[in-house]
């Protein structure tokens, strides 16, 4: 109980403001599109911290960009900074002790709301309008869930479609992807068009396709436990939008359900197999240190079953979206939780694994979307619509939200 308690408690730098930021760099132009990085993606003449005390004190500044940066060097984006995270990026909540975590800028009243993880400080950085688009990562969900708690928009790009060279990993051959995170459809897809090169000609024509949400047809996949005000708010959107929407069979909600526990299981593995150099070392996060113990007391049996269902579980989410353009449901189950007393072990990051509904997608290795739609009556002013569609098919995602988007604004 003493390590539980006191784990993180010496002297911690005081980020100023949201703590959106580790390193933060104000742009020297107006104008020009702003792009923040999330801490475990290499630039440059910088220590990447992964959010980690350990590392910003021990680590080398990076001797290269990701590749991922390639496109944006380029084309010399203004780079503003490298974004707040959970300690290696494990963290649903978004909770960091030594950075201090990032302040969900949807909040009000105290306690606060969590921002969501493990990209926290770049779904807050883009609500705050430090950044007009950031980059992160996402294994389980960690670029769409802080998008859901903070009411911007998040793309989780089709496995491997990006280079995670330069990138810290958790899982980078079943799980992790990057993406890109901003206020709108617009921007997102001008992110995208900084990871992949010439995405937005795929955009453009992804638009002149399918200009109307009449003919589209959209599998509506509802689960158990959601809580009622969010599920009448993604179907109030989805009907305004005019998609056709198809109720989603029952048997497809089960293999969903094993697929989300197959899912923790391979990413709570990943947590250990990338990092358990540091299980023992001063300095690390009781927090980070649990997730480890976890993903090493699944190492066997339980992982090599869930591997094992991976490629059933990739045949039914394609036999689905040969029925359907689209599959969606809320991005979370419920409003963001309250940051109530978390002993620093990670009892709010078991609560946020529950309420989730990401992880499936990254086993499978398609692209998801999720952006901001109004709630009502609910004590939170926006929940998150999530679509899911065929491997690289972003562009066609992006002109769905797009569809979406104008519907709710009209």
């Amino acid at each position: 109980m003493c390590t539980v308690l006191f784990t993180g408690c010496t002297l911690v730098p005081r980020l100023h403001g949201d703590r959106a930021f580790i390193d933060y760099w104000p742009p020297a132009k107006t104008g020009q599109l702003t792009l923040a990085v999330k801490d475990n993606i290499d630039m440059q003449g910088v220590v990447t911290t992964v959010g980690s005390r350990f590392l910003l004190k021990h680590a080398p500044p990076a001797k290269k960009d990701a590749a991922c940066l390639a496109i944006a060097r380029q084309r010399k984006v203004q780079i503003v900074g490298k974004t707040n995270l959970s300690e290696f990026a494990v963290a649903p909540s978004g909770f960091n002790e030594y950075f201090g975590t990032p302040e969900n800028p949807l909040s009000r009243g105290w306690p606060r709301r969590v921002p969501g993880g493990s990209s926290s400080g770049s779904a807050v950085a883009v609500a705050n309008g430090k950044a007009e688009v950031a980059f992160g990562t996402d294994t389980a969900g960690s670029v769409r869930v802080p998008a859901a708690c903070c009411g911007i928009v998040g793309l989780k790009t089709t496995r491997h479609l990006i280079s995670l060279k330069g990138v810290y990993p958790i899982d980078p051959i079943d799980l992790d992807t990057i993406g890109p995170m901003a206020k709108d459809i617009q921007r997102t897809a001008e992110g995208m068009d900084l990871l992949e090169n010439g995405f937005m000609a795929q955009y453009a024509a992804a638009k002149v396709a399918r200009p109307r949400a009449q003919g589209i047809r959209v599998g509506r996949l509802y689960l158990k436990g959601t809580d009622a005000k969010i599920d009448e708010a993604i179907d109030r959107a989805l009907t305004h939008t005019g998609f056709q929407i198809v109720r989603l069979s029952d048997s497809f909600r089960d293999r969903w359900e094993q697929a989300k526990k197959d899912g923790d299981t391979v990413a709570a593995v990943g947590i250990w197999q990338s990092y358990q150099e540091y299980g023992s070392t001063v300095g690390i996060s009781m927090r980070t240190k649990n997730g480890m113990l976890l993903g090493h007391s699944l190492y066997g049996e339980k992982y090599r079953e869930a591997l094992a269902r991976k490629a059933g579980w990739q045949n039914a989410l394609r036999q689905t979206l040969q029925r359907v353009d689209f599959i969606a449901l809320p991005t979370l189950q419920t409003t963001p939780p309250r940051m109530t007393v978390d002993l620093r072990i990670g009892l709010m990051d078991t609560r946020m694994l529950g309420l989730q509904n990401t992880v499936p997608v990254n086993l499978a290795g398609n692209p998801a979307l999720a952006l901001p739609v109004p709630l009502e009556n609910a004590g939170f002013p926006v929940t998150s619509l999530e679509l899911i569609g065929r491997p690289k098919s972003e562009a066609a995602l992006l002109n769905a939200g797009r569809l979406v988007e104008a519907a709710l604004q009209r």
